[in-house]
């Protein structure tokens, strides 16, 4: 969903690397350049959704073209897969759009600044297939204007934090969403940084500061969520 060819192929680039998948394994779609796409879900196992510059909550008229057939292209799809219980993991944008869908309010109330932040398990991530073992607290890389502001209705709340309640939930059994990043480490969150530095995610002239902050942290717990996701639904020939 990023319109800017580095940082898209940056994201994608890291989620392969993270998750250990085979390109010849994925199929990559970039929904700001279709104009109309049919999937399919009976040729997948599963579905990895990242982050983008759109903002949910924005007003209508201020959305732009390919944002609303972003979103539209999302409403149809979240309807089969929360119908079908279909693996779906959705980082940042994607759980504000599945957040959105699935009744929550989106708004900029726990916004993060770019950087690190503590997220904690729930009793129910105790338990859960993705998070079961892990460590009770670690670090994950946020940068975010919105966020949900209370648990969709009918989900599982599975990770939280200070600064923003909603790090992580689950619908049914298969369909998960993160506020953070799963998959980025501080060389992919510098790119990001230098590319979205007037998107309004920090005062520019910070630019510097929180790439300098970002060099020593690092965040194993979170990328192994999306590992293991990838594994857990890999198709097995």
């Amino acid at each position: 969903m990023r319109p800017e060819t580095p940082v898209a192929d940056s994201e994608f680039e890291a989620i392969l690397k993270v998750t250990k998948l085979r390109r010849e394994e994925v199929r990559r779609i970039r929904l700001e350049r279709c104009n109309e796409i049919e999937i399919d879900l009976d040729d997948y196992t599963g579905i990895i959704a990242g982050g983008s510059p759109f903002d949910v909550s924005c007003p209508a008229p201020e959305k732009t073209t390919v944002q609303m057939r972003i979103e539209s292209f999302f409403d149809s799809l979240f309807g089969q897969v929360i119908d079908r219980d279909f693996p779906f993991l959705g980082a940042c944008s994607g759980s504000g759009l599945l957040g959105k869908y699935s009744g929550a309010t989106i708004s900029g109330r726990f916004s993060e600044p770019v950087g690190s932040v503590t997220v904690s398990k729930t009793i129910a991530g105790e338990k859960d297939a993705l998070l079961k073992g892990l460590p009770q607290e670690f670090t994950a890389l946020v940068g975010h204007k919105e966020a949900c502001d209370s648990l969709p209705p009918q989900a599982v709340l599975l990770l939280t934090s200070n600064t923003c309640p909603v790090q992580m939930f689950r619908i049914k059994q298969n369909v998960y969403a993160t506020q953070f990043h799963p998959e980025a480490d501080a060389e992919e969150f510098t790119l990001r940084i230098n590319t979205y530095k007037d998107h309004g995610y920090f005062h520019p002239e910070k630019a510097e500061e929180l790439i300098f902050a970002l060099q020593k942290i690092e965040t194993p717990v979170t990328k192994e969520i999306l590992r293991r996701f990838a594994t857990k639904y890999r198709y097995e020939e």
